[in-house]
C-alpha cells in the first residue's frame, strides 16, 4: 500500500497560455470523461511527481509533454529529475505512451506519431490495455427497479382499425447489381441484361466482401477488352473467376489492440503491445538497476603496490 504523502509540497505553476504544442509527436490527449480536479488528487504520489503532475494535468490535448519541453517549463528540475518522474507516473498509473500509424493525405504515405494519454485518475494495466484496444470499460447499466409502480388503472379509448399495411416493395438491388449493371454505360461491349446480371450478382458480391470497391470491380472487368465481345456474360464471367482478389485477414478481435498501435517505454521508447509493457516500462527498464561499487575500492592494493615499486627504484 502506498504511503500518502501529507507534507505541503511545492505549488505547480499554471500552464503557459502559449503552450508548446507537439510537433510529430508526444502530444497530450487526455482520457474524456474525467471529474473535476481535487487537492487530493496526487496526495498518495512524492513531492516531485505531485509537482509535476499537477502541471501535466493543467495542460491541453495537443500540448507537448517531452522531456526537454517539460525542462523548459519546469526549471526546477532538469532532464533527468522530469524523466524519472514521467517513469513514476507511469508506473502509478497516471499516463501510457502509445505509437499510432496515420495516414498522410495527399500522398499515399504513413508515418508514426506519438502520443502521450494522461489520467488523472490512477488506472491498472488491465484498464490500459481495454482502453488502448478501443473497448473501455463499459459503465453499469442502472438496475431496474424492484418495487412495481402503484398506477391506477387508466381506460384506454377506442381507436379506429388500422389500415391494412401496405405490400412490401421488391428489395433495392444490391451494390454489385448495380456495377454489374453500369457495365454497359462505361464499356458497350459489355452490356449485360438484367438476367445476366442476376447470374453474376454472387461473383461481384464476392468482390467487394473482400475489400474491393465498386470502381476497382468496374476497371479490372474493362481494362484490355478485345475489339470484339460476342458473348459478354462468358467473358464478364471469366474475369471475376480469374482476377479474384485474395481474402482479406479478419480484423483484430475485440479486447486485443488494432497492429497499428504500440505502446511505448516511457524510459527507452522502446515500442511494444501493452502486454508486454507493464506499468508502461519495458523488461530492461523495468529490471532492478546493479549498484556500483566505490570508485576506486577495487584496485587499492594494486596503486598501493605500484606506489611502493616507484619508491624503490634508484
Amino acid at each position: 500500500m502506498a504511503a500518502q504523502h501529507f507534507s505541503p509540497a511545492l505549488r505547480a505553476p499554471e500552464a503557459p497560455a502559449p503552450y508548446r504544442a507537439a510537433r510529430t509527436g508526444y502530444g497530450k490527449q487526455s482520457i474524456p470523461a474525467q471529474g473535476p480536479p481535487l487537492p487530493a488528487d496526487f496526495a498518495a504520489l512524492p513531492e516531485r511527481e505531485r509537482y509535476v503532475a499537477g502541471y501535466l494535468d493543467r495542460l491541453p490535448d495537443g500540448a507537448a509533454m517531452d522531456i526537454k519541453s517539460l525542462a523548459k517549463d519546469l526549471p526546477l528540475y532538469g532532464q533527468m529529475a522530469i524523466g524519472t518522474a514521467l517513469r513514476a507516473l507511469a508506473v502509478a498509473g497516471h499516463l501510457r505512451r502509445v505509437r499510432r500509424r496515420i495516414d498522410v493525405e495527399g500522398d499515399g504515405r504513413c508515418r508514426w506519431v506519438t502520443y502521450t494519454y494522461w489520467s488523472r485518475t490512477a488506472h491498472d494495466n488491465e484498464w490500459w490495455t481495454a482502453r488502448l484496444a478501443g473497448g473501455g470499460p463499459a459503465d453499469p447499466a442502472p438496475e431496474p427497479s424492484a418495487e412495481p409502480l402503484d398506477v391506477p388503472p387508466q381506460r384506454t379509448p377506442e381507436r379506429p382499425a388500422p389500415n391494412p399495411p401496405a405490400p412490401l416493395r421488391q428489395d433495392a438491388p444490391s451494390p454489385a447489381y448495380l456495377a454489374l449493371a453500369g457495365l454497359g454505360r462505361r464499356e458497350p461491349r459489355l452490356a449485360l441484361s438484367a438476367a445476366d446480371c442476376a447470374t453474376l450478382e454472387p461473383l461481384a458480391a464476392a468482390w467487394l466482401a473482400r475489400g474491393v470497391d465498386v470502381t476497382h470491380l468496374t476497371q479490372a472487368l474493362t481494362a484490355g477488352l478485345p475489339e470484339g465481345v460476342a458473348f459478354p456474360l462468358g467473358l464478364v464471367r471469366r474475369r471475376l473467376v480469374d482476377k479474384m482478389p485474395p481474402q482479406l485477414p479478419d480484423a483484430p478481435p475485440a479486447g486485443r489492440p488494432a497492429p497499428d498501435l504500440r505502446v511505448e517505454c516511457v524510459e527507452c521508447g522502446r515500442p511494444g503491445p501493452p502486454e508486454a509493457l507493464p506499468d508502461g516500462l519495458c523488461g530492461p527498464c523495468r529490471a532492478p538497476r546493479p549498484q556500483a561499487p566505490p570508485d576506486g575500492a577495487a584496485d587499492v592494493a594494486a596503486r598501493v603496490a605500484g606506489l611502493r615499486d616507484l619508491m624503490r627504484t634508484p
